[in-house]
C-alpha cells in the first residue's frame, strides 16, 4: 500500500509539472517561441510513462520490498526534489518538457544553471535510477537507465543546437577559447 502511495504521489507531481509545462509552452508561444525537437518528444513521453508501468509491474507482480537502505535513498530522493524545484523555479516561464526556444531570449544562468547546463536532466537521471533502487526493482532501475541515457543523447544536442542558433547560449555557457601567439607572429 505504501508503494502505490508513493508513487501515485510522485505520478501527481509529473502530472503537475506537464500542466505548469503546457501553460509556459502557450506563453512562450504568443511571444513567439518555436518548438525543436518535436520528433523525439513522443518518445520521450513514451519513455516516462513506461518507466512507471515497468516500476508498477516490477514491484507488484515480483513482490519486491522496500529497499534495505530506504531511508537512506529517501534523503536523496528528498534532495532530488529539492534540487527539481530549484531547477523550475529558476527557469521561470521558460521550463517546460519540450524543447520551447523563445529566438533572441537572455538564457537563464543562475541557481543550478549557474553550475550544470542541465541540472533538470540529472534530476530526472537520478530519480529514474533512485526511485526503483527504493523498492528494489533493479530490472526497472537499469534497463530505464540505459533508456534514459539514450534519450538524452538525442535529447541534449538537440536543445543546445537550437539555443546555439537563436539565443545567446554559446555567449553564456561555452568558454571561449583564445590563442596568444608570440609577438613576430602576430599581425
Amino acid at each position: 500500500m505504501f508503494f502505490i502511495l508513493f508513487v501515485s504521489i510522485v505520478i501527481l507531481q509529473r502530472v503537475i509539472e506537464v500542466i505548469i509545462a503546457r501553460r509556459n509552452e502557450k506563453k512562450m508561444l504568443a511571444a513567439g517561441a518555436f518548438e525543436a525537437g518535436a520528433s523525439h518528444y513522443p518518445f520521450m513521453i513514451a519513455l516516462h510513462v513506461s518507466f512507471f508501468i515497468g516500476l508498477l509491474t516490477e514491484v507488484l507482480l515480483l513482490d519486491r520490498t522496500i529497499s534495505p537502505i530506504f531511508l537512506w535513498l529517501f534523503i536523496l530522493f528528498l534532495l532530488v526534489q529539492g534540487l527539481r524545484v530549484w531547477c523550475l523555479a529558476s527557469l521561470g516561464p521558460f521550463w517546460n518538457t519540450k524543447i520551447i526556444i523563445l529566438p533572441g531570449a537572455n538564457v537563464v544562468k543562475k541557481g543550478p544553471y549557474l553550475f550544470f547546463r542541465h541540472p533538470n536532466y540529472l534530476v530526472v537521471s537520478i530519480e529514474i535510477l533512485l526511485l526503483p533502487l527504493m523498492f528494489q526493482a533493479y530490472i526497472t532501475a537499469i534497463c530505464f537507465t540505459m533508456l534514459n541515457f539514450a534519450m538524452l543523447s538525442v535529447r541534449i544536442p538537440a536543445e543546445e543546437k537550437a539555443l546555439e542558433e537563436a539565443t545567446n547560449y554559446s555567449e553564456k555557457f561555452k568558454k571561449k577559447v583564445t590563442t596568444v601567439l608570440p609577438n613576430d607572429q602576430q599581425h
